[in-house]
């Protein structure tokens, strides 16, 4: 939001400076307020905004060859403005909400003692989480590398933080590991290439960190987390 607020001041301030050179003798002003009546940086303004935004009201018209020209520039750049915000807010989403899908899944896995436990389950099911569980954080790393700015984004609740139950993945991968079944060690496998994948899109934040559980203890720590 800072950087969408920063895109328009910054809009909207450089097309003041454009125009408040020709203001107010380059424009033609509709009945209201005379000309030269207030400062004519805030007619430059108005017009800035009027046309960033899009909504053109009419009651300001260039009469300057030039100025006819640049007020429809800026609509164009306005209404681009308008569709990268919104295309952003639409994109950031979804990876979000795999994020928080993925983090509530180990949640119910912890709260089960899954990983304890998982000797207990019938072959194809168990490895049928560990297969599900590796494809749903693969497709975390794959948001971080191509949404890095999801990364800054915190979640409040614990059960939705990914933050602070990724560690828990980390159990069910030994446990998995450590299994009499062949599917389920293989599963392991999958999974724990799945994490290397996450903690190397992880790394480049905290670069200092090499092993996997020290990336995601500060993954925790800078999301303000403590690992369950």
């Amino acid at each position: 939001m800072a950087v969408i607020l920063m895109w328009v001041l910054l809009q909207g301030a450089g097309w003041v400076l454009v125009y408040l050179p020709h203001v107010p003798e380059g424009f033609d002003f509709a009945d209201g307020p005379a000309p030269g009546g207030h400062p004519a940086v805030l007619d430059a303004l108005y017009i800035s905004l009027v046309s960033l935004s899009t909504l053109g009201f009419g009651d300001v018209v260039a009469t300057e060859p030039l100025l006819r020209i640049l007020p429809p520039l800026q609509v164009l750049t306005g209404f681009a403005l308008l569709t990268a915000a919104l295309t952003w807010f639409i994109e950031v989403q979804p990876p979000l909400a795999k994020r928080e899908a993925v983090a509530f899944r180990l949640y119910r896995l912890h709260a089960a003692n899954y990983a304890e436990h998982i000797d207990a389950v019938e072959e194809p099911v168990a490895a049928q989480v560990l297969d599900g569980l590796s494809e749903q954080l693969t497709a975390v790393s794959l948001d971080l590398s191509h949404h890095s700015e999801t990364y800054y984004f915190h979640e409040d609740e614990a059960q939705l933080s990914l933050a602070r139950q990724l560690p828990y993945a980390l159990s069910l991968r030994d446990a998995a590991s450590a299994s009499s079944s062949a599917a389920v060690r293989l599963g392991a496998v999958q999974l724990s290439a799945a994490l290397d994948e996450l903690a190397s899109a992880l790394a480049s934040r905290h670069s200092d960190e090499k092993d996997v559980r020290a990336v995601f203890d500060a993954y925790a720590a800078d999301h303000r987390r403590r690992p369950r």
